[in-house]
């Protein structure tokens, strides 16, 4: 079991549904875990103040004391602005725009915060202690209701000059006039394509087209269009063409993507992550996901990048946001008492 030690951190997880919350210690090991619901239509303050009350039962529920704790990390998703500390206007938590999280959080909680995008403290745990370890630049693409991404480089998440680094579902990766209409209203970004949202949208054609598939129907009978990514899947895994075809579609896709972040930021790592991996390596459907996006990348990137760059799965699955958020903390609070426990990398290895 893992132990305590001289410095713990603690990382939040801030979701539309729920909070996450462990208590980690300084090799990035987790000595416990708790959840508790948002609530999001209580309000912000409702749900901060709530939060810190999960950091002191998560902290007791470690066989700790407050004063056992470095620094809390929380990731937050939404539009923030990270030098005030406050959300601006996330989408999946209506009501909360503007809400100084990070200042009340430490005024409830009585511990100093850092505040942190969930897609970039995802990609920094993947960085820290997951399939990214040992690497020096890694970039995680995490695969959802939108795409995703955290981005590390010589061990710095990339936010941004306004915090907005690592937006990268919104990489152009189709410039006709017809092109898919995205969530954020433009057209022809990734997240239109290559997220479960545009994966479903795509299947739907086909199954509107009337093509032959097994697929047909499952989608007319589903109840929500969230359901049919999980369908793809288990058609796919069954042989259907159809599902096989929209399966190498979408790491097409996102290869495309993936490409412009390659050759932009020289990363050594790229990882896939989130919802939609079509079962990941533990799956047929998932290797060849896999499969066709390593190819598709390989093939479009220089010769001297693509010999070295390794692209694989992420591995700390639901995990890496309150992993990677008390890591950034970590970070920070090393940052900040340089002579009291030396260089983040020599820790780090």
């Amino acid at each position: 079991m893992p132990s305590a030690s001289k410095h713990n951190f603690i990382g939040i997880d801030l979701g539309g549904t729920n909070i996450k919350v462990g208590v980690l210690n300084d090799q990035g090991e987790t000595l416990t875990y708790l959840s508790t619901p948002t609530l999001v239509e209580h309000g912000p303050d409702d749900a901060t103040k709530r939060m810190a009350k999960a950091v002191h039962d998560a902290i007791t529920q470690a066989g700790l004391k407050p004063e056992d704790i470095a620094q809390v990390g929380l990731g937050s998703p939404g539009t923030l602005d990270l030098p005030s500390g406050s959300l601006v206007r996330p989408s999946n938590l209506p009501g909360w725009d503007f809400y100084p999280i990070r200042d009340k959080l430490a005024e409830y909680s009585g511990l100093p915060v850092t505040f942190a995008h969930d897609g970039p403290a995802a990609g920094f745990a993947e960085y820290w202690v997951g399939a990214g370890k040992g690497e020096e630049g890694v970039i995680l693409l995490t695969l959802g209701t939108g795409v995703g991404c955290g981005i590390v480089l010589e061990g710095r998440v990339v936010n941004g000059t306004h915090s907005h680094g690592g937006e990268s579902g919104h990489i152009l990766v189709d410039t006709s006039e017809n092109a898919r209409l995205c969530k954020c209203g433009q057209r022809g970004h990734l997240e239109a394509y290559a997220s479960a949202t545009g994966t479903a949208n795509r299947t739907i054609e086909y199954v509107e087209a009337e093509v032959k598939t097994s697929l047909t129907e499952r989608v007319r009978a589903r109840k929500r269009n969230d359901e049919v990514p999980k369908m793809v899947f288990e058609e796919a895994e069954k042989g259907d063409e159809i599902a096989i075809r929209i399966v190498k579609e979408t790491a097409r896709y996102l290869a495309y993507g993936a490409v412009s972040l390659i050759h932009t930021l020289d990363p050594s790592c790229l990882l896939l992550g989130g919802a939609m991996t079509f079962g990941g390596n533990d799956a047929a459907t998932g290797r060849l996901f896999l499969e066709t996006f390593d190819k598709e990348v390989r093939s479009r990137i220089f010769l001297h990048l693509a010999e070295r760059l390794k692209i694989g799965y992420a591995t700390l699955g639901g995990d890496a946001g309150y992993i990677g958020a008390a890591g950034l903390a970590r970070q920070e609070w090393e940052d900040q008492h340089p002579d009291d426990v030396g260089c983040f990398h020599v820790y780090r290895s």
